[in-house]
């Protein structure tokens, strides 16, 4: 007898690299049943995680003790087995109505801010994924 198809792996993966393992529950919280969401609070553990993961997102913290959030982008980018998963930056340097004025702030990777709605992260997520906005 075949073995059936794990339906949590069939779940798009959202790889949350945040060195506060609190906010990476609380974003698996708010994406819900609908993504497959693995949380890493060691920055540069995350980058080898995702060669073997290959998640189709990460959501990355810019500021962490040890690497950067711009330092993980870095590193992510050298790899051609990871060069191609969109990022995008979470911050608590601004809240929620400062959103419009990170456009760029970054370098070329959207940034979201921690304070953000639910229905903007998962907006974000599902978008960045090339699904639907209810994913």
């Amino acid at each position: 007898m075949r073995s059936l198809p794990d339906p949590e792996q069939a779940k798009p993966c959202v790889l949350v690299i945040d060195d506060d393992e609190a906010v990476a529950w609380a974003i698996a919280g708010r994406l819900g049943k609908d993504f497959r969401v693995v949380g890493l609070s060691d920055p540069s553990a995350a980058v080898e995680r995702t060669r073997e993961e290959k998640p189709g997102l990460i959501l990355c913290d810019i500021h962490m003790p040890g690497m950067q959030g711009d330092e993980v982008a870095f590193a992510l980018s050298q790899d051609p087995r990871t060069a191609s998963v969109p990022l995008i930056y979470l911050t608590a340097l601004v809240g929620p109505e400062e959103q419009p004025e990170l456009e760029g702030v970054f370098g070329d990777y959207p940034t979201i801010s921690k304070g953000a709605s639910t229905e903007e992260l998962r907006g974000v997520v599902a978008s960045a994924l090339g699904l639907p906005d209810g994913a």
